[in-house]
């Protein structure tokens, strides 16, 4: 989400906004529409600077009346706009400093609550690419193969249990039979790609 930042391990000590790529290229695209990109056609030009954020991909803007000589209690993204589309910017409405603080404290605490968050959803799925299928799996994976055929059966099945130890069909095995040897994860992924035929 697009909004000004500061993040001292990848702007040191300066303000920054932090454009959606899509969110901007939008914009220009229905307010411009030069066809050109909106960054190297008209922010840069417009003074602003690209400050990348490590190799991640994103960057922050620093400029003119977007970070510098503007009054941190009423940030807009007005400069830009203006600077973008061509057209005066209309915010009223002031935007809140994206404060990212990574003090070994404020690291560890993060990486805590990203563990009680996320901790749980991560050995659901550890514990799926283990478990055996369940038998309602089991079950549609019997009328899938009969609605798809045995041709389509083996292609996909194949796909699902690439990267684990599962071994594809064999000539002779039933696919009922090879179904049984799936995980819960495997037997998820080859029911998408059966159901989506």
């Amino acid at each position: 989400m697009s909004g000004f930042a500061r993040d001292p391990k990848y702007y040191g000590d300066r303000l920054v906004y932090e454009p959606l790529e899509s969110k901007w290229s939008r914009y220009h695209a229905t307010h411009c529409g030069c066809g050109q990109d909106w960054l190297t056609a008209h922010a840069i030009p417009a003074g602003f600077t690209v400050i990348p954020r490590g190799r991640t991909g994103y960057y922050g803007l620093v400029g003119p009346g977007l970070t510098e000589g503007v009054d941190e209690t009423a940030l807009t993204a007005n400069a830009l706009w203006e600077a973008v589309t061509g057209k005066p910017g209309t915010q009223t409405w002031p935007e809140q400093v994206h404060v990212t603080c990574r003090s070994p404290e404020a690291e560890a605490a993060r990486k805590a609550e990203n563990e009680r968050i996320y901790g749980p959803r991560r050995e659901r799925v550890a514990a799926s690419k283990r478990e055996p299928a369940t038998a309602k799996q089991l079950k549609y994976l019997a009328s899938l193969a009969e609605k798809v055929g045995k041709e389509r059966f083996d292609a996909e099945f194949v796909k699902a249990v690439k990267g684990t130890d599962i071994a594809p069909r064999a000539p002779r095995e039933r696919t009922t039979t090879a179904s049984k040897r799936l995980t819960t994860a495997a037997a998820r992924k080859l029911i998408s790609a059966l159901a989506s035929a």
